[in-house]
């Protein structure tokens, strides 16, 4: 009994050194690969937008037995997104080619002087868009993936000043997800 007392401290001592050497601590936020660091990304910081005459519209639900409105979205914009990955990219423990886009989303912000202006009282922002895209996958670093979008919308402010959020992201070969997102203005 003596003897268990006499090393039981330093057992239980060693046992836990054990396993707290066999735990490795948390990568540090410096070890995180960054997108911004691999990819590259040509986009337009400003684009204008025209009146939206090709008939596109959206509907507006009233309830209350009251008939839904079909409006004409007032303005539409277009621009193109470039995207290529870097020789960062291929970078030991970067990724994992092929890479592909997985999901791209749009949002519209009505804006003034660049600043997002939150429409209120209950006012809402209206918009949609159309993609066409070169490719959906990066076979390598090198090659370009090109977007082009089509955005038509109708802010309650009545401008057609926006401020347009593109968010893609990326999966790898081996299920590392990426996300980036590009703003893109859109002028008075």
């Amino acid at each position: 009994m003596e003897a268990i007392k006499q090393w039981g401290a330093p057992i239980a001592f060693g046992a836990a050194m054990l396993l707290s050497s066999a735990c490795q601590s948390p990568s540090s936020a410096d070890d995180a690969l960054d997108i911004d660091d691999i990819l590259v990304v040509t986009a337009p910081s400003t684009t204008n937008a025209d009146s939206a005459n090709d008939g596109r519209t959206y509907r507006v639900v009233r309830g209350n037995n009251q008939p839904d409105d079909i409006l004409a979205y007032d303005w539409k914009a277009n621009f193109a997104i470039d995207l290529q990955f870097n020789d960062a990219a291929d970078d030991k423990d970067a990724l994992t080619f092929p890479v592909n886009i997985t999901a791209l989303t749009v949002k519209v912000q009505q804006a003034s002087g660049g600043i997002v202006t939150p429409p209120t009282g209950g006012d809402l922002e209206h918009y949609e868009f159309v993609t066409s895209a070169s490719s959906n996958s990066f076979s390598a670093v090198g090659p370009t993936v090109g977007i082009s979008f089509d955005v038509w919308y109708d802010l309650p402010s009545l401008r057609k000043e926006a401020l347009v959020t593109v968010t893609m992201s990326f999966t790898d070969h081996d299920g590392q997800i990426l996300s980036k997102s590009v703003e893109v203005k859109v002028a008075p």
